[in-house]
Formats: structure tokens, C-alpha cells, sequence
């Protein structure tokens, strides 16, 4: 069964950066389009950014010019560079494909606090 495992947050001050990590046991993304989101506890899933199989890139409106999402050319790796934080990006912060997404992942919790 495919896994993602999501790292890199923790705790930083507002302002500060986080760089996030999504790495998959398999070449899952290879011909998609690899998506981050967050979720806060009782809320739904917020799809945040978006990069396609080509390398295009959209961003939800709360987080663009701060965050900058990537993928590699294995197909099994992505990233989220997460500057200029604010105490609203607080969340657990997830990996998966846009289109048939796989299992979720564990996440991984960003928090933002002075």
C-alpha cells in the first residue's frame, strides 16, 4: 500500500518560514497533479496549493506570494516552502494527488505562534 508521510513542520513565531516535505513510497504523483492541503480540527480540508504533472502552479488566495510548492522528477516527492507565516496558517498540513488521491497521511502539524 502506497504511503505518504508528510514532515517538516513545527513551531515558529510569525514571520518565520517552514519548508515542508511529502514523500511517497511509490512514484504516486508521476503524471498528476500533487496537491497541498491543511485541515483544522472540526473543519474540512482546504486545498491550499497545486502543482500540476507540467509544473503549473495555483495557490489558494490566503496563501499566495507566501508559499511556493514543488515536485521533483522522481514522481514520489514535493514540497511546501512556507514563508512569511502567519498565526492563521496554524494547521496540520497533508500531501496527496488532486485526482484519485491515495490514503491520507498522518500530516504534519504547523504552528504559529508569538
Amino acid at each position: 500500500q502506497v504511503q505518504l508521510v508528510e514532515s517538516g513542520g513545527g513551531l515558529v513565531q510569525p514571520g518565520e518560514s517552514l519548508r515542508l516535505s511529502c514523500v511517497a513510497s511509490g512514484n504516486i504523483f508521476n503524471g498528476y497533479a500533487m496537491a497541498w492541503y491543511r485541515q483544522d480540527p472540526g473543519k474540512q480540508r482546504e486545498l491550499i496549493a497545486t502543482i500540476t504533472a507540467d509544473g503549473l502552479t495555483y495557490y489558494a488566495v490566503s496563501v499566495e506570494g507566501r508559499f511556493t510548492i514543488s515536485r521533483d522528477n522522481t514522481g514520489n516527492t514535493g514540497v511546501l516552502q512556507m514563508n512569511s507565516l502567519k498565526p492563521e496558517d496554524t494547521s496540520v498540513y497533508y500531501c496527496n494527488r488532486v485526482l484519485h488521491p491515495l490514503t491520507w497521511g498522518q500530516g504534519t502539524q504547523v504552528t504559529v505562534s508569538s
